[in-house]
């Protein structure tokens, strides 16, 4: 039996307004930045209407290609909430001493980010060496930046020896297709289509086995949220009803708007979310995500970030990077 997305997803986001009041607060507009072609349930709400709807303000939503460009534009003001930014560009971020904060856990993808070595070298893991003096696509600052530096240590491969070219995974893929480049690392629909031109080192799987956790937050400024609070929640419970509704029942007519919203067409969606798990509230309030790992998590990205070379510095601790307050609330 299907279940028709805008009830069910309007059901959830108004549930919780029934114990608040003036959510909205100061604010006239809520700007969010998001990714296209990366297909989350969070899109099906955005396109019923659900989260104008639960806030009592219109909902600007901006696209970005980098989770980097994302702290910027949260740095200037011009966005206050960003959907599935990566880890590492927040990482970044914070430890550049941009007063940012996590306010959930968007999505885990350890499929769905990935570095990908061009066909015609015939290079696998086994050979992985043979990459040293190549040049390689890949979008710094971001998850798969981070990825990227972790399996060419796992693999013993000097990165000052490689040729590193910045670019967003859909230039990425480009660049791997035209031989421009000898290998590329990317997420969403740019890593699909780096897959036609090559094959990936490590599974999601064996990546994981080593420790190199891919997710995603959803993360604002401090000052937003402490200003916002009731409306961040609120924010947050229609995404959580969404992914519940996607968890529960996943279906071809909620991904045909999930796709449509993400700027894919409905296979290369549902590729994509095939290789990606939206955690419960619950889930994400556990000491596995933000009840205590993810901190932790981030300190080790940022050194590993320090070592080589990327930033300056790591805070000592990132707890104060981390806020769960509103995803509490919204529980």
């Amino acid at each position: 039996m299907k279940i028709r997305s805008t009830p069910v997803l309007l059901a959830g986001a108004l549930a919780v307004l029934t114990s608040q009041t003036a959510v909205a607060q100061s604010m006239e507009e809520l700007t969010v930045g998001y990714f296209l072609e990366w297909p989350m349930p969070m899109l099906a709400a955005k396109a019923s209407g659900a989260y104008d709807e639960a806030l009592g303000i219109p909902v600007k939503w901006v696209s970005f290609e980098t989770g980097t460009a994302m702290s910027a534009a949260m740095a200037s003001g011009d966005v206050h909430l960003s959907v599935s930014q990566g880890v590492p560009p927040f990482v970044i971020a914070a430890s550049g001493g941009q007063d940012i904060q996590i306010v959930d856990v968007a999505v885990s993808y350890s499929e769905n980010d990935n570095c990908v070595v061009s066909a015609g070298l015939e290079v696998d893991a086994e050979s992985a060496g043979e990459l040293a003096g190549k040049k390689v696509a890949v979008p710094l600052g971001t998850a798969a930046h981070y990825g990227f530096l972790r399996q060419m240590g796992h693999f013993g491969v000097d990165v000052s020896s490689l040729q590193v070219v910045d670019m967003a995974p859909p230039e990425g893929a480009a660049a791997l297709g035209q031989g421009a480049v000898d290998f590329a690392c990317g997420y969403g629909g740019g890593l699909t289509r780096m897959k036609e031109h090559g094959n990936v080192l490590l599974t999601g799987t064996e990546k994981e086995q080593l420790g190199i956790l891919v997710f995603d937050v959803t993360s604002a400024p401090a000052g937003i949220i402490a200003e916002n609070g009731d409306l961040v929640s609120t924010f947050l419970s229609v995404t959580a009803a969404a992914n519940t509704e996607w968890n529960t029942n996943p279906n071809d007519e909620m991904l045909a708007v999930i796709a449509e919203g993400a700027g894919m067409d409905l296979e290369a969606a549902r590729q994509s979310i095939s290789s990606m798990k939206f955690p419960t509230v619950e889930e994400q309030l556990s000491e596995t995500w933000l009840g205590g790992n993810a901190a932790a998590f981030m300190k080790g990205v940022a050194d590993v970030f320090v070592e080589a070379g990327s930033i300056d510095s790591a805070l000592d601790s990132y707890e104060d990077a981390v806020n769960i307050g509103p995803l509490q609330a919204a529980q």
